[in-house]
């Protein structure tokens, strides 16, 4: 594949025949928007949006050693999970800097670790270097793989259409393998937009049809651009802003997914206690602007006029009318803040995350 060709998904031709425009996203040619990122944020709001993450990689851990491997490799304690639960979590470097933010898939004879697609190949390799001395055989599925995201508050309810499973027993973070329309699937309670839904790990021939029937029966295609305001406002991270390998999972807010004390040590397991012990030198924190702007990745963060930080994401909220950000700043920051905008500094205040919460229907 020469330097300018993009990969494309399943989805590629539905893409262009709904009029998506379409972008180079880690390497794959994806639609960022159909008819609006307002109007696509607002249909998963409220009724229910389609998205197609066939671009995001999928490793499976098989053999004698694939738990072990995988404990060595991620934040969370992977044996309390049962059969049939995912659970979200980290990958870590010695030093306790992050690798990728993952979901590991726990099957009665395998581990399915799905990883952000920009870093599937650093993933891989990360993986295999890290247990070599263990019988584990890891293998990149990601072609054999497309993933649709139905979200929203009508997303049980279209998807019924399509399958004999009982959805409503699928509680979050949970997953059956069943069919959708006739198709072998993985039907997931998981997501990225902070509402309820699904998402359907299914052959890639049998995606586009899939596709089709989904729109057909009301869900709304959905590009990468509301996506990402979705994924904001509930306050989730982007690997890329909110984590690096200079970002740990506790500085960016996600220690609920680290269990320090896994009897199986994973990488970066003892530079994350010791940061623990002895206090984060950075934090994530939620703010809104409370002057005219909107904040964006790598805007300075001020705090009495001294840079205290930096913003890793910002847009202007679709559901809340304000401008709201994400920003990595030092422990110092608590109440106020100002962030530097073209020049100009624009008083903020910080806020609990996530800042859309869905109510109970």
């Amino acid at each position: 594949m020469s330097s300018t060709e993009l990969r494309r998904t399943p989805l590629y031709e539905e893409h262009r025949s709904l009029g998506a425009r379409l972008v180079d996203f880690a390497g794959y040619e994806m639609p960022v928007q159909y008819e609006g990122i307002k109007a696509e944020h607002g249909a998963v709001r409220e009724q229910a949006g389609l998205f197609d993450v066939s671009h995001m990689g999928e490793a499976v851990f098989r053999g004698p050693n694939a738990e072990k491997a995988v404990q060595r490799l991620v934040t969370r304690d992977v044996s309390r999970q049962e059969a049939g639960q995912a659970g979200y979590c980290a990958v870590c470097y010695e030093s306790g800097g992050t690798v990728d933010d993952v979901i590991v898939y726990k099957r009665p004879e395998d581990f399915l670790v799905v990883v952000n697609a920009s870093n599937r190949e650093k993933d891989l390799e990360h993986f295999r270097a890290n247990t070599r001395d263990l019988d584990v055989e890891i293998v990149d599925e990601s072609d054999d793989w497309a993933l649709l995201a139905l979200q929203g508050p009508e997303a049980e309810s279209i998807l019924r259409q399509f399958t004999d499973e009982d959805l409503s027993t699928i509680k979050p973070f949970r997953f059956v393998e069943g069919k959708i329309g006739g198709a072998p699937a993985i039907i997931s309670r998981t997501g990225y937009t902070g509402e309820d839904g699904f998402e359907l790990y299914l052959r890639p021939d049998d995606a586009p049809g899939l596709w089709r029937g989904l729109v057909e029966a009301g869900a709304t295609p959905a590009g990468l651009g509301a996506r990402d305001t979705l994924r904001l406002e509930a306050g989730m991270c982007l690997y890329g802003n909110e984590l690096n390998p200079e970002i740990t999972p506790l500085e960016a807010g996600i220690g609920f997914a680290v269990h320090l004390n896994k009897e199986e040590e994973f990488i970066g397991q003892a530079a994350l206690q010791e940061e623990k012990e002895h206090g984060l030198k950075k934090k994530l924190v939620g703010f809104k602007l409370e002057g005219r702007g909107i904040a964006r990745h790598g805007h300075p963060v001020l705090l009495e006029g001294k840079r205290a930080g930096e913003v890793t994401s910002g847009t202007m909220s679709p559901t809340l009318n304000e401008a709201i950000g994400l920003a990595l700043v030092a422990p110092g920051v608590e109440d106020r803040l100002d962030v530097e905008i073209r020049g100009r500094t624009v008083p903020a205040r910080t806020v609990p995350v996530p800042f859309y919460k869905r109510g109970k229907r």
